[in-house]
Formats: C-alpha cells, sequence, structure tokens
C-alpha cells in the first residue's frame, strides 16, 4: 500500500514536471506587433534599472529582485555591469561582453557562462541563449536560460527568460527594465 501512494505521487510529480516542461516558447517572429527595432546597443548604452523575479514551475516566487545596470558601446562591444539587489538582502555583480557579430546577430560573455551565448535581433524582438554557473544559497546550479525580449518604448523593455536544467523547466525570470 505505502509503494503504491509512492508510486502515485511519484507519477503526478512527473506530469506535473512534464507538462510545465512542455508550456509553448516564443519563436523568433515573421511578423512584428510594432514598427519598432530594438538595436541592444542604443537601448542598454547609458544606466538601466530592472526590476524582476524567478518564479519556479508550480507558481512559486521564491526571489525578487532589482538590477542596476550600466552599459557602455565601443562601436562593436556591448559591456553591461550588472548590480544585483535580491530581496533577501544577497548582492551580485554580472559583467556581460557583448560583440555584435552582424547586423542582428550578437555574443556574449560573463563570468559564470559555459561557452558562448549567442543571440538574434528581429525588429522589436531579441532571444538570448545561454549556460550558466548560476549562484545559489548553496553553491552553484548550471542552467539552461532561454531569454526572450521585447522593445515596449523607447524606454522599456520586458524580458521573459526560460529557466531549465537537463531539458526540464525549472521556471521563469521575468523582467522589466528601464532606461533612467
Amino acid at each position: 500500500m505505502m509503494i503504491r501512494r509512492l508510486t502515485v505521487s511519484a507519477l503526478a510529480i512527473v506530469g506535473i514536471v512534464a507538462l510545465a516542461s512542455c508550456s509553448a516558447k516564443p519563436r523568433v517572429p515573421k511578423t512584428f506587433l510594432s514598427d519598432r527595432q530594438l538595436n541592444l546597443e542604443e537601448f542598454f548604452e547609458g544606466e538601466t534599472v530592472a526590476y524582476g523575479q524567478f518564479q519556479d514551475v508550480l507558481g512559486n516566487v521564491p526571489r525578487r529582485f532589482t538590477v542596476d545596470i550600466d552599459g557602455t558601446w565601443d562601436g562593436k562591444t556591448l559591456t553591461l555591469v550588472e548590480d544585483f539587489v535580491y530581496d533577501d538582502g544577497a548582492t551580485e555583480q554580472r559583467i556581460w561582453t557583448l560583440t555584435k557579430t552582424g547586423e542582428d546577430t550578437w555574443t556574449g560573455t560573463a563570468a559564470g557562462v559555459l561557452g558562448t551565448a549567442s543571440g538574434v535581433e528581429r525588429g522589436d524582438t531579441f532571444n538570448w541563449k545561454y549556460k550558466i554557473d548560476l549562484p545559489i544559497k548553496e553553491g552553484t546550479m548550471r542552467v539552461n536560460f532561454d531569454d526572450w525580449m521585447w522593445l515596449l518604448s523607447d524606454d522599456r523593455l520586458l524580458n521573459r527568460a526560460y529557466v531549465s536544467r537537463y531539458g526540464v523547466r525549472l521556471g521563469e525570470v521575468i523582467l522589466f527594465f528601464e532606461k533612467k
């Protein structure tokens, strides 16, 4: 009887995780919702602030944060100094070095990122993918990020990042960027 309950519980958990992992993600659009053109080097040059949270697949929000970002563009490389402050008082700094590799393509590196991140701009949308050893209270956790950004106005950008590990979605990071 006990084994049957454990089996049913395990199957229920696997089913929930499988359903959450299968929910649809955005695609690079063929048509656009606006006539705005997102140019990362223009949007992120100077000071930007972001407000965000992580939400797991069960709907829990275990962490919220703000990020002050200082961006510099030298004509080829965009450097983003990101200073995170979490709701529990913890802080973190991540420095991204993004290189424009084509008219609408980017690569990037930052401490903790494995290999090179890559991204594509299309109209008002940007898709950015990378694998990172993400700092957590117990150390680090290796996860994949599939970031989607949409330019809402000249000074506002919405970011939804799908976070997964071993192909299973763990949750999402929702960020709202605003130029200072």
